[in-house]
């Protein structure tokens, strides 16, 4: 049996939000996807560990703390006496959320294959990595297809986020390395707001297309924003209708409902059942501002599926 139901691999930032739009007030908080979706699973009861590389400052101990305070394991995580720890910001307007990054250089950065703890990876039911993971730097790139290497191995199930963000890297970078990275997992993520780079065009059914004649072979949930989601199991696509509600800040939505999708699948629900309950939770997680604050537990979950 395995020791950990979620083992997440990627990059954790120290985020600032903007609480005003158009004005200089930020509230402090924490990122980084692969992070989010780890603390999102913790809260639904899932046990979690976290893999990556954070700087020997404040921000990183506090990261350190945030991830022992949500109860996942950081026996993974190393501190870069060298580096600092990546930092975002988020500020809201008519257009959406927008960020600034400032993690050139971050310990997270800096992460190569050898720092991948002994074991961890293959103590999990699921891997969980992202493109963010993949495009921070190519020394990242790297130790995430070593992990998925490890994760195969030992029969450990993959997951894949795409979460692509062009100002990473190239596109056509981009789009090789996801399409490798596919083919090699259980669950992939992808949004359409992601896809349209790779496929010209936002049909679910044209990109789910495209997303199995590149190679993808397990699950796929396809996001669609506020118009929910799409599952294809291989054989049976189904939609799933979104949960309406007044968001505010959808920082980490996608985020969130990747963590839920990972924790109900450990918890036995089926492929459907495991996509809908996600779609709840991160309808929730958009309520309040950042990313890991709003992120739901169990009963706000089900009392909102109750509703709808």
């Amino acid at each position: 049996m395995a020791e950990f139901d979620v083992v997440g691999l990627g990059e954790a930032l120290v985020e600032f939000n903007q609480t005003r739009p158009g004005q200089p007030e930020y509230r402090q908080g924490f990122g980084g996807d692969t992070s989010n979706a780890v603390i999102a699973a913790a809260r639904q009861g899932a046990r979690c560990a976290y893999l990556t590389r954070v700087g020997d400052d404040a921000f990183g101990q506090q990261l350190l703390d945030l991830w022992k305070a949500e109860g996942v394991d950081t026996c993974g995580v190393q501190r870069d006496a060298d580096a600092h720890t990546g930092v975002y910001f988020v500020q809201h307007g008519p257009d959406g959320h927008a960020f600034s990054y400032l993690r050139r250089d971050s310990a997270a950065a800096r992460m190569r294959p050898g720092h991948l703890a002994a074991g961890l990876v293959e103590r999990a039911r699921f891997l969980h990595v992202s493109g963010i993971s993949l495009g921070i730097s190519d020394s990242a790139c790297d130790t995430v297809f070593a992990a998925i290497a490890r994760a195969r191995a030992a029969g450990v199930q993959v997951s894949l986020d795409s979460n692509l963000r062009l100002g990473l890297w190239p596109l056509d970078r981009a789009r090789a390395i996801l399409r490798e990275a596919l083919r090699h997992a259980d669950l992939f993520l992808p949004s359409m707001g992601d896809l349209r780079h790779f496929t010209g065009h936002e049909d679910p059914g044209r990109t789910l297309d495209w997303i199995r004649e590149a190679g993808a072979p397990g699950a796929v949930v396809l996001k669609l924003g506020k118009d929910g989601a799409m599952l294809d199991e291989g054989g049976q696509r189904t939609a799933v209708a979104s949960q309406r509600v007044q968001a505010v800040d959808a920082t980490g939505a996608g985020d969130c409902f990747a963590g839920n999708l990972l924790a109900r699948r450990c918890d036995g629900d089926a492929w459907i059942d495991a996509v809908r309950y996600a779609n709840a939770a991160a309808a929730l997680s958009t309520l309040g501002y950042g990313a890991v604050d709003p992120l739901p537990h169990p009963g706000q979950v089900r009392q909102l599926l109750q509703q709808g």
